[in-house]
Formats: structure tokens, C-alpha cells, sequence
């Protein structure tokens, strides 16, 4: 273990093995996986490598659940998630230095995470019991029309690795309220929150003798072998996934052969649109929200900074002062703000995109290099001058860079917000209704921050358009996603 927050008592009752029907074992092929610090690199955690007979066995126990589960009263239900929202809230510190140790964010981020990860169960504690229904006479009034919902059926929830514990628990709130079972591949690089999370719903489970094979859990150090035969599998009737768009789209094509009910939280590239009306400083304050997050590695961070001509000097500037002041290392430390990318591969690719804006003519006004280490460090960067053509104006950066390009009218700033096969974010900063109006009605995009740079909240549906994705988790609409709408004719 390096120098985390961790503590023993907390590591030593940490699961690491593979959790089915209730119970946590060791891999059927006994194999076993690293989890590294991104900030040393040094290793924290060695976990048990699932393989396909474990994933069979945790749908088996998952489909064997589903009857009883599904017949539990929507209010047991509902206590089942609010005592494992009081149960994290309960353990916070912890949680939040596991995120802190696996995933490299600042202790304070890590723990407003726990926060919101905890309040989807919340959320969904209080809407399990308010699945509504219809009832109503056919406009012959020859018979009366019923729809109601019920619980999809088992579920796969295969959860990324930038938050580990509020990715999981958007699925698993809706799910488990709904009346679904599930299993839960957590992600490679950090499934020790995820996991930590399970064995909380295990004990408030158990706590009231409920069946055990609800929650199951899969870690793996590699997804293909150990999802591929539980999406093929005619017991499993939901997916769900958040990662990478060529993944997701892969998957869609896996679930198609049993015509699987998905949810597709995909791909990002988030325009922060600065219009020339703007209050910049409120502008720079939503840009690092927006942008540095998890230290820009965050599906709906801000990728694209679209800023007026009229003000793109002095808010180039203005950022600039404000991502030359922020502290970078490791996330244990209180004074840092920006920790470290999850592995060297990520910090290798933010370094070209970077150059690649350089190369087309951009100039760097602050950062623009890896920081020394250990660990997998890249200075808070600002690009001014990008040609639109750059890779980092069309693709998904996952790291500390702001590239900035300018525009000169309203339409052009729709064109270019909208010219990018994404549509999951958008952010924009305006002092006009008008504008912001039209922000509304024709940017491309499921989630839309008008003078904010946080967007997420438990209670709001979160998705987005074109190719970042299928479906909608938080809000209402989160729920639907696990259940099935019957329709009958009395």
C-alpha cells in the first residue's frame, strides 16, 4: 500500500473476490488482477480475475433471485436502498479515500462524489414506490385501457472507471428499485469502490433476509470474456454501459442477436461556448468546474472551448491565471486540486493531442507538459489559436486541456458546436435570454449547462444524443429504463 489515505482497518476488510448469489469467493480459475495508485504507480490491491464460468454463475444466481425480488414490496425495496444510502453517507471518509487511492482525485472531489453517488440510491429509494400507472376508458368506451410496469428482468451493468462509485450506483438504484437483479462488472482500473459498494448492499440485504443473489459482482481484467457470454445468455434482459462509443457500439451489436432492452451512456465532446455578452469571470469559474473535473477525464467535461472574437484574449487570459495557480499531485495531499490521469496511456495521448494543436499553429499559454512524477501527471493546459481541424477539437481529450477556438457570430457558433458525431454535454455562458433560447432549442446536445459548469444531479435525466448514447439515467426517466410497459384491454 503507498502513502494513500487508506487506513488498515479499512483495507483489511476490503473484498476482493467475486461475489455470487451472496457470497464472496475466489475466481473459478483462481487468477488475480492488480490495481495500481496513478499517482505512484505502485500497486494498492490484488483482486480476483473473474472468468467466464464465474459471469455464469453470477447470472445464475441473479435469474434464480429474480422472482422473489421482483415480488418484494416496492417499500422493502425502497428501505433496501435508503439503508445503503445512510450506510455510505455513514462511511464517506472511506469511500472517498478508496476513490482518492484507485482513481488519483484531489480527497475533497473524491468525497463530494460519494455524496452524489449516495444520492441516487436516495433518489431511488423514494421512486420505487412511485412506479405510476394508467387506467382509462378507449375512446369507443367498449373496454377500459390498464398500463402498469414491471421489472425488466436481470441485468448487466458494466460500469466505467473515471467514478467509481456514482457510475455504479446510477445503475444499480434504478435497477434494484425497479425490481431487477443485477450483475456489475466494475471497471478494471478501479473496481475497488464499485465492490465496496456491493458488499454494503450485500450486508443491508442480509441485514433483512432478503435473496441473496440480488446484487452480483464481476471484476475482471478484461471485460470481452466475461460480458460477451452473459449478453448471448437468454436470461439476461437489460444492459447497461457507460464507456468508450466504438464499445458501446460493439455491444449494441451483441445485444442485438437477443434483442436486449440497452442503455448506452457513450462518448462525449463537450462544447463551452463564451458569447461575446459574457460575464467572463463566471465563464472561467463554470470552465474550470467543466473542464477539471477528475482532472478532465469525465464523459461530459468541457472539450471545446468556442469563445467570441471580441472576448477571446482576455478570457484566454483570464483562464490561463487561473490554471497556472492550481496545485497538481497526488490526491491525498489537502492542497491539491488536480491529480493525476488513471495511467501512463492517457497521459501519452493528451500529449498528442497537444501537439497535434501545436503543430497546426497553436500556441500554449500555459502547461503544455507532463509533470515529473511518479504517477501519471500532465500540466493544467490552456491552447489558444486551434485550428478547427485539430484532433483535440474532434476528439475526446480525457485530460487538463482547455484548446480554445474562436468564432464570430451566433450561427457560427451553433455550426460549431454542433459539427461532432457527439452529443452527451454542451456548456454556454451568456447574459441574453435570447441566446440562450436559441442554446436550447439547436445545440445538439442531451445535457445543456446555460451559466453553469456542473450539470449532473440525481433527480435529472442524464444521456445524450447521436452517437454518446441510448436511454437516460437519473431522474424519472432512470427508472423506466429497468422496467417494461404492459398494456392490457379489460
Amino acid at each position: 500500500m503507498t502513502a494513500t489515505t487508506l487506513s488498515p482497518a479499512l483495507v483489511a476488510h476490503l473484498p476482493t473476490g467475486v461475489l455470487v448469489n451472496g457470497q464472496w469467493g475466489p475466481a473459478s480459475g483462481r487468477g488475480r488482477f492488480e490495481v495500481r495508485d496513478p499517482a505512484t504507480d505502485e500497486v494498492l490491491f490484488d483482486v480476483a480475475d473473474s472468468s467466464p464460468d464465474d459471469a455464469l454463475r453470477a447470472l445464475a444466481a441473479a435469474d434464480a433471485a429474480f422472482p422473489a425480488w421482483r415480488a418484494t414490496p416496492p417499500r422493502v425495496r425502497s428501505e433496501v436502498l435508503r439503508g445503503a444510502y445512510e450506510r455510505i453517507t455513514a462511511r464517506a471518509d472511506d469511500l472517498a479515500a478508496l476513490i482518492t487511492a484507485e482513481a488519483g482525485k484531489p480527497v475533497a472531489e473524491a468525497r463530494a462524489e460519494v455524496l452524489y453517488g449516495a444520492e441516487f440510491f436516495r433518489w431511488f429509494a423514494e421512486e420505487a414506490v412511485r412506479s405510476d400507472g394508467l387506467v382509462r376508458t378507449a375512446p369507443s368506451g367498449a373496454n377500459r385501457q390498464l398500463v402498469h410496469r414491471r421489472p425488466v428482468g436481470p441485468a448487466l451493468l458494466i460500469t466505467p472507471w473515471n467514478f467509481p462509485i456514482a457510475m455504479a450506483t446510477r445503475k444499480i438504484g434504478p435497477a434494484l428499485a425497479a425490481g431487477c437483479t443485477v450483475v456489475i462488472k466494475p471497471a478494471r482500473l478501479t473496481p475497488m469502490t464499485t465492490m465496496l459498494v456491493a458488499e454494503i448492499l450485500r450486508e443491508e440485504l442480509a441485514a433483512r433476509d432478503l435473496p441473496t443473489g440480488v446484487v452480483n459482482v464481476i471484476p475482471a481484467s478484461s471485460a470481452g470474456p466475461v460480458t460477451a457470454p452473459l449478453i448471448a445468455d437468454p436470461r439476461l434482459r437489460k444492459l447497461s454501459f457507460t464507456g468508450s462509443t466504438p464499445v458501446g457500439s460493439l455491444l449494441l451489436e451483441q445485444a442485438a442477436k437477443q434483442v436486449l432492452k440497452c442503455s448506452m451512456e457513450l462518448g462525449g465532446n463537450a462544447p463551452f461556448v463564451v458569447f461575446p455578452d459574457a460575464d467572463l469571470d463566471a465563464a472561467v469559474e463554470g470552465a474550470l468546474v467543466a473542464k477539471l473535473r477528475n482532472a478532465g477525464q469525465s464523459c461530459v467535461a468541457a472539450n471545446r472551448f468556442l469563445v467570441h472574437d471580441d472576448v477571446a484574449r482576455p478570457f484566454a487570459e483570464k483562464l490561463s491565471a487561473a490554471f497556472a495557480d492550481l496545485v497538481v499531485g497526488p490526491g491525498y495531499r489537502p492542497d491539491v486540486q488536480v491529480g493525476p490521469l488513471i495511467e501512463s496511456a492517457a497521459v501519452d495521448k493528451v500529449a498528442e493531442l497537444t501537439q497535434d494543436a501545436v503543430d497546426r499553429g497553436a500556441q500554449v499559454l500555459v502547461g503544455g507538459e507532463r509533470q515529473e512524477g511518479p504517477g501519471h501527471f500532465w500540466q493544467p493546459t490552456v491552447l489558444t489559436g486551434v485550428d478547427r481541424r485539430a484532433r483535440a477539437v474532434h476528439e475526446e481529450i480525457f485530460g487538463p486541456v482547455a484548446p480554445i477556438v474562436a468564432f464570430g457570430s451566433d450561427d457560427e457558433a451553433v455550426e460549431l458546436a454542433n459539427d461532432t458525431p457527439f452529443g452527451l454535454a454542451a456548456y454556454a455562458y451568456t447574459t441574453s435570454l435570447s441566446r440562450a433560447m436559441r442554446v436550447m432549442d439547436e445545440i445538439e446536445a442531451g445535457m445543456i449547462g446555460i451559466n453553469r459548469g456542473l450539470v449532473s444531479d440525481a433527480s435529472a435525466p442524464f444521456g445524450g444524443l447521436k452517437q454518446s448514447g441510448l436511454g437516460r439515467e437519473g431522474g424519472d426517466e432512470g427508472l423506466a429504463e429497468y422496467q417494461e410497459t404492459i398494456y392490457v384491454a379489460l
